[in-house]
């Protein structure tokens, strides 16, 4: 437990990894985009970290100018079905959550 923990505990990395399920392969600008709350130093450590954990791959065009591209490994993709089963979690909880003017006491 605490292996997946320390993955998918790290607030961005489920994100991440969501959205290479869905694109298979996005450039750093793309994953900016989708995840746009998040800041370009992050979303750069969250990849690294990624990548040390052999979760991420990142690969390097030699055209120019240079593209850096981002798809999950085959440890990374394993992880579709927990993805998976957290999104449908979030989606089913944010129609079911109190709004905030509600959670106010």
């Amino acid at each position: 437990m605490e292996s997946a923990a320390a993955v998918l505990g790290r607030k961005w990395h489920p994100a991440i990894i969501y959205h290479l399920l869905e694109a298979e392969q996005l450039r750093f600008s793309e994953l900016e985009e989708r995840i746009h709350m998040v800041s370009g130093k992050v979303l750069s450590d969250s990849l690294k970290d990624l990548g040390e954990k052999s979760l991420v791959e990142r690969s390097v065009s030699d055209g120019r100018p240079v593209q850096v591209e981002y798809e999950l490994t085959e440890h990374g993709e394993a992880l579709k079905p927990v993805i998976e089963e957290m999104a449908a979690w979030g989606e089913e909880y944010l129609q079911d959550a109190p709004s905030p003017e509600e959670s106010i006491v």
